[in-house]
């Protein structure tokens, strides 16, 4: 999802009641195993930690394993920002992309691994709020953004004398193919070097950073999500359908094919745009690569959509998702693993910024419920059913370590409205059993808005630390 500023509530008592209990895998109390992780792409850093969701596929699963269950230990580094994309480098070394508070300046800060500390940070020329926030670190380390001046550029870090400096590398200009008023939402490489990007009016294009050439074109139809890439294929997700795509000779995108959705009669409470607030994942238990799911905003529960990454516009299955609400929408990117998707409910959550022109909501608020949803592909590849419905209140976008075989999110207990959510909501590490939904631990972050974590999305590091973006930094989060 794009950069928000969302709220929470708390959750009481921590006995979770599973609602629904299909499949015979579920059934038999043995899940089938999570994985294979997604292609590792050769343009960016390890899978895992090079992107907001993890890796160019948008799976929101990490080879590395979390804190754990046991006790827990954190600190906090207030950085004065949201920071909605962390990534770690092969050196260990952490970069976020965070907006400021105040000034709303994008703005890349260098993580002491070994203490959280802000070692150096670098502005960049603002553009929109909602735009650019998904970066991605490449194979060099160097985090690729587009700045506010549409210029594609590589933030390396370097050790001086003085100590740590980031400085902007290799410009590239969008130059026309980014109309006047318009802004870069999704950015990611493809298997040819070619980098791949979305605008917030439908434009779609690639870059050749080699020599400078941009290839676009135009859907007519809004972005407001991030972009995935597999090899051969890039999958994006309009407020109206679905896309599959390749690249032309010269690079230009071809449309492979174009699925469009339910958008439902409006925009939902909880959601930023009025389409899907999904960015499209692939996965599959075989290559990674089988499959793209999105969920959509169809009233008044949004569907779990899976298709054939090969195949064409017609899902293999279009189930509801989260019923046990009256009503249910995402704005969080799913994680999709092996033949397993997990939701979560966003429906309600309270965003005090929204997009330039985001109409309205209907109804123009409602309480936040919460709640995570699994939901597998059949062993055929021809249907979907739901496994299980956790209550948990979901704050973050969780992410599934293949490593140690557990869920990480940021749980909220407490008020719900957004002035709740900023004074009194509590906020808990929270580890949640993929196979069954039952949250495993849960422990005391702290309360308020440094630790409101904006639906973001955590990332785990080789040794088990999690680096959580919130409304006011960064809070690290290891093992004791």
């Amino acid at each position: 999802m794009p950069f928000s500023l969302p709220a929470g509530g708390r959750l009481a008592a921590l006995a979770l009641s599973l609602t629904v209990a299909l499949g015979s895998a579920a059934a038999a109390g043995a899940a089938p195993p999570f994985g294979p992780q997604a292609p590792q792409n050769p343009a960016t850093a390890a899978n895992g930690t090079a992107t907001m969701h993890g890796d160019s596929a948008s799976s929101g699963t990490t080879p590395h394993p979390g804190p754990g269950t046991s006790a827990v230990k954190y600190s906090r580094t207030a950085l004065a920002s949201a920071c909605p994309t962390v990534v770690v480098g092969s050196d260990g070394y952490v970069i976020t992309l965070c907006t400021s508070i105040f000034g709303q300046t994008p703005t890349v800060h260098l993580l002491d691994p070994a203490t959280g500390a802000d070692l150096a940070s670098l502005a960049l020329p603002k553009g929109s709020l909602f735009g650019g926030v998904y970066a991605y670190l490449d194979n060099a380390d160097r985090l690729v953004v587009v700045d506010g001046n549409n210029n594609l550029v590589r933030v390396g870090h370097h050790r001086t004398d003085s100590g740590w400096t980031l400085r902007t590398e290799q410009p590239t200009p969008l130059g026309d193919a980014v109309p006047a008023g318009d802004n870069i939402v999704g950015l990611t490489p493809d298997w040819q070097g070619r980098v791949w990007f979305a605008t917030s009016g439908g434009v779609i294009g690639t870059v050749d950073t080699g020599t400078g050439a941009v290839r676009a074109i135009s859907t007519g139809e809004g972005v407001q999500n991030s972009i995935s890439t597999v090899p051969g294929r890039t999958a994006v997700a309009t407020d109206h359908a679905l896309y599959l795509l390749s690249a032309g000779p010269d690079g230009t995108p071809v449309v492979d094919w174009r699925a469009p959705y339910d958008r439902g009669p409006a925009r939902k409470p909880g959601q930023l745009s009025w389409g899907t607030g999904t960015t499209p994942s692939f996965f599959g238990p075989g290559s990674g690569t089988e499959y793209v799911t999105i969920v959509d905003n169809a009233a008044p529960h949004g569907n779990l959509l899976v298709y054939r990454a090969d195949g064409g516009p017609d899902p293999i299955c279009r189930i509801p998702v989260l019923t046990q609400y009256a009503r249910s929408g995402t704005e969080d990117a799913v994680i999709a693993s092996g033949r397993s998707v997990f939701v979560t409910n966003t429906y309600g959550y309270p965003y005090p910024a929204l997009p330039e022109g985001a109409p309205a909501s209907q109804p123009s608020s409602a309480n936040f419920d919460g709640g995570l949803s699994r939901i597998d592909v059949d062993a055929e590849g021809t249907g979907c059913s739901v496994v299980w419905n956790s209550p948990v209140k979901s704050a973050a976008l969780p992410r599934l370590s293949l490593a140690d075989g557990k869920i990480y999110t940021v749980s909220v207990t407490g008020p719900t409205g957004s002035a709740g959510l900023n004074t009194f909501a509590q906020y808990h590490h929270s580890v949640i059993d993929p196979a069954t939904g039952a949250q495993l631990t849960s422990s005391y972050l702290g309360i308020g808005l440094v630790y409101n974590p904006l639906q973001m999305r955590g990332t785990a590091t080789p040794d088990g630390t999690l680096y959580q973006g919130t409304e006011t930094g960064v809070v690290r989060i290891s093992r004791r």
